[in-house]
């Protein structure tokens, strides 16, 4: 696994979740200071060849990597891993986000459903929401036993120091955003048709309890926040920063070679003969509604 470089969590940004659901002032950035969408565009069309540099790699080297991506609800998870993941090819580069566990899951062991989504050699696997579930969500709502919990917590360190030590890179990041932020984007939300889907019963349960969630992250934290599997924040107040800074992350975790092919050339097409296309009336087109 690569080194770890920087700080485990900064305090830059605007106001910021203190983790025991206290919201700290404002200190450098604020939301006025935002980068432009011009220099924002830019430069993520630079990470993104970067990445495709990565996924070549990854194919080519056979590695294994598991990306986590866990944090507030609306904190900009989906708009990261959609960043990542749209110049990148799905065979290669999957995104898994499991919805409610069957009953049949249930009596599963707890780790099982995920264990079936990890890669393949030449192969990374995105998880939105992950196992983490069970220290967050499911323990606030009280979707599981307090028991439960305290056995995810002694047995999430072994398992994730298995998957590393059977040759996976394992990144786990938190994105974190603050009370006011939230809010704002959940309102977003509701007053965007096309956006609206997005808020569900149990994130407006969310906002009601944001101390309970607050106290949860810090106990998971305090579990699950090894030297061999560390949790990476990222300041996500912002999101085109929390883009950039978590796509320039990633490519820091997993070292690679620039496999760019040479320049294809696109050879002349060969004439087979003579070719008569049938009558265009007798295919069906979509109505052009739009000419």
């Amino acid at each position: 696994m690569a080194q770890r470089s920087g700080t485990k969590a900064t305090k830059q940004s605007s106001k910021r979740d203190s983790g025991d659901g206290r919201v700290a002032e404002p200190t450098q950035r604020t939301q006025q200071e935002k980068m432009s969408g011009k220099d924002y565009n830019r430069e993520l069309a630079k990470l993104q060849i970067e990445l495709v540099k990565l996924q070549e790699w990854i194919r080519h080297a056979g590695l294994k990597v598991v990306v986590l991506f866990e944090g507030r609800d609306a904190a900009g998870k989906g708009g990261t891993i959609k960043r990542i993941t749209e110049s990148l090819n799905p065979r290669i580069c999957r995104v898994v986000a499991l919805g409610t566990p069957t009953e049949r899951e249930r009596t599963q062991w707890y780790f099982q459903r995920y264990a079936d989504q990890l890669p393949a050699a030449g192969e990374m696997v995105l998880f939105d929401r992950s196992w983490y579930n069970r220290a967050g969500v499911e323990r606030v709502m009280g979707f599981c036993t307090e028991e439960e919990v305290q056995e995810f917590f002694r047995s999430c360190p072994q398992f994730e120091g298995m998957l590393i030590r059977s040759g996976i890179i394992l990144v786990k990041y938190w994105f974190s955003v603050s009370d006011e932020e939230q809010e704002l984007r959940f309102q977003r939300r509701i007053d965007d048709p096309t956006r609206r889907w997005k808020l569900s019963p149990m994130d407006l349960k969310s906002r009601e309890r944001w101390l309970d969630y607050s106290r949860a992250k810090d106990d998971m934290f305090a579990h699950t926040d090894t030297k061999e599997s560390p949790w990476w924040v990222v300041d996500a107040d912002i999101k085109r920063h929390a883009r950039l800074n978590c796509i320039s992350h990633l490519l820091s975790m997993v070292p690679y070679q620039d496999l760019t092919p040479e320049p294809i050339t696109l050879p002349p097409r060969r004439d087979h003969g003579k070719y008569v296309r049938p009558p265009i009336s007798d295919q069906t087109f979509v109505p052009a509604r739009y000419p």
